[in-house]
């Protein structure tokens, strides 16, 4: 793989959709160094491979591009996967659960896959142990608060604030410099 993947550059693009944590197409696309058409094309060639626990696609709501281009319905589209004659995206993005990512290595089949597969895969065990680790230091100060009067708090409510994590910024729509 001649661009590493870090587990910081996977780690923020990993969201929250329907509680579940997943990486959407166009990340995952870019991650393994590939056209998103190609990435579509062959989960669409291999889709019994890809129940809805794996993968599911954005509502309009969900999407977080926001895009002011005219989504149309997948029904009303060509049979081709690319269209050339628009730019831009025409359709919801699909979102991976980890089993989803999993299963993209070997529908993908490439070295490059099978490398970023294993970098993600870390990138959901550490944040697996993050949220384990969150969750006992908040049963810990559960604990606590009952222990100790109102006195201290402001000092619990400052310590839980400290705790959730900050909202991640949008992704600017259009072309970075």
């Amino acid at each position: 793989m001649s661009e590493r993947i870090s587990l910081e550059q996977i780690e923020t693009a990993i969201v929250m959709v329907r509680g579940h944590r997943v990486l959407l197409d166009l990340d995952l696309a870019a991650m393994y160094g590939v056209e998103l058409r190609t990435l579509i094309q062959s989960v669409r060639r291999n889709i019994e491979r890809f129940p809805a626990d794996f993968m599911f696609r954005l509502t309009r709501d969900e999407d977080r591009v926001g895009s002011s281009k005219t989504l149309v319905p997948l029904d009303s589209r060509p049979q081709s996967v690319t269209s050339r004659s628009w730019g831009g995206r025409r359709y919801l993005p699909y979102a991976f659960t980890e089993q989803g990512v999993a299963m993209l290595s070997s529908v993908l089949r490439s070295p490059r896959a099978v490398k970023v597969n294993v970098e993600i895969m870390r990138a959901f065990v550490r944040l697996r142990r993050l949220l384990q680790s969150n969750a006992e230091l908040a049963a810990k100060l559960t604990e606590l608060e009952k222990r100790y009067d109102g006195q201290f708090k402001i000092v619990f409510d400052a310590i839980r604030e400290l705790m959730t994590p900050p909202e991640t910024p949008r992704r600017p729509i259009g072309f970075g410099s």
